[in-house]
């Protein structure tokens, strides 16, 4: 699931989050996941407008996932998310 909140008076570079429950699995699942996508979304930054607040939640699935299933996820949110945003407007999108 992908939250972006969009800041239009806001010079600073995206901010990207992340939320990753336990019921994705132990700590170590957990962490390998954020791991991930933490990777994912550094190769993909440029994406994102100036001030944006982006939330990434993992879902149970995350823990079997690769980190290209991830990457193609992700974009495939993003891409939703970005075509039915207005900036200044929280969006969601999973």
């Amino acid at each position: 699931m992908l939250h972006v909140r969009s800041r239009v008076d806001c010079s600073e570079t995206a901010r990207i989050g992340f939320v990753v429950s336990k019921a994705v699995g132990n700590s170590v699942v957990r962490h390998r996941v954020v791991r991930r996508l933490r990777s994912v979304c550094a190769a993909d930054l440029g994406r994102w407008r100036t001030g944006d607040l982006v939330v990434v939640r993992a879902l149970p699935q995350a823990a079997h996932a690769t980190s290209d299933q991830l990457a193609d996820d992700l974009a495939r949110a993003a891409s939703r998310l970005m075509a039915t945003a207005t900036p200044g407007a929280p969006g969601a999108t999973s």
